[in-house]
């Protein structure tokens, strides 16, 4: 997915997708970002399942299990 930054307004930028406008706070653009740049937007797998086990192994630690 690939979101276009239309525009900065405050705290926010404005982005574009699919000719939807939507509000992003800037702190969670990389570093560096301007209107007109193209960020792209993935999910990793990989990550998300080492995160899931990690929160699972810390309750396990939690309950004594």
């Amino acid at each position: 997915m690939k979101w276009i930054i239309d525009r900065f307004e405050g705290d926010y930028a404005v982005a574009q997708c699919d000719g939807i406008c939507f509000n992003i706070p800037k702190t969670a653009l990389p570093e560096g970002s301007a209107e007109g740049d193209v960020v792209e937007v993935s999910i990793n797998k990989n990550e998300t399942e080492n995160l899931k086990a990690k929160a699972d192994n810390l309750l396990n630690e939690l309950l004594g299990e």
